[in-house]
């Protein structure tokens, strides 16, 4: 049994009413950080973020106004696009988007469903997605994932490379450009990260105008986000509940997932 077929532990009602009142308290927060910011919170799209979550969050998610839902791996990724596909006929249907590490050998699976990937951060993965999103007849948004700390194992293209990498997503058959994603390193505080990305979003927007979205911020960071001026919050743990992992060790080196 996947994680997107595992039923929830309590009933659906009672599920709901934890997870209205958990987007409202998100809400309020982005609300708060816009307020003071000066920003339009009608600008900043909230991604939920559903990893390692049953497909039946998601769909409550969606119920109640989400309409962006985010994950970390494919395999349970496509399992609830899958579980989810009757929601396409919706007015507004939810767009997924892929947040974590990609793996090349899974963009071609990962271009079937997701509508952005905030994880582009090498050309190899420039040309899977491009061939995927081909053959699926499908244009997929691209983010270009910055490393702001120059650590390989957190993954992202260095700010020196951005612009070549920019470049060849804005050439590729079948995906657009779309802004840049990052992730605070742990040693940096927040808002100094997040202030240097958006300092690179705007060099970026020199060449590319329309590459406009600005992917930082999650449940414990998403004012400082909101006050660099993010556009997409990547909020897990504070819509749905603290995380519990399997107790495998992580392999050393592996990079950090780009949400919570």
């Amino acid at each position: 049994m996947t994680t997107a077929d595992r039923p929830t532990a309590i009933p659906a009602a009672l599920r709901r009413a934890e997870l209205e009142a958990a987007l409202r308290a998100v809400t309020a927060r982005i609300e708060a950080a816009a307020a003071e910011s000066g920003r339009d919170p009608r600008d900043i799209t909230l991604v939920a973020v559903t990893k390692t979550r049953p497909a039946s969050d998601a769909r409550l998610l969606c119920g109640l106004g989400v309409g962006h839902l985010g994950e970390n791996h494919d395999r349970e990724a496509a399992a609830k696009a899958a579980d989810l596909a009757d929601l396409a006929d919706l007015a507004v249907p939810p767009q997924w988007h892929f947040v974590g590490t990609l793996q090349r050998n899974k963009a071609a699976s990962v271009a079937r469903y997701a509508d952005f990937v905030h994880s582009v951060d090498r050309p190899t993965l420039v040309t899977a997605l491009s061939r995927g999103a081909a053959n699926a007849g499908r244009t997929v948004s691209c983010l270009l994932q910055v490393s702001l700390d120059a650590d390989p194992r957190r993954g992202g293209v260095p700010a020196e490379g951005l612009a070549a990498l920019a470049d060849a997503v804005a050439d590729a058959p079948g995906l657009r450009l779309a802004g840049v994603m990052a992730v605070a390193p742990l040693a940096v505080p927040a808002p100094q990260a997040f202030a240097r990305l958006a300092s690179l979003a705007t060099r970026l927007r020199a060449d590319h105008p329309r590459a406009t979205v600005i992917s930082a911020g999650m449940s414990g960071d998403l004012e400082a986000a909101v006050a660099a001026g993010a556009t997409h919050l990547r909020v897990g743990s504070a819509l749905l509940g603290a995380r519990t992992y399997p107790a495998t060790p992580r392999t050393p080196g592996t990079p950090q997932d780009g949400a919570a």
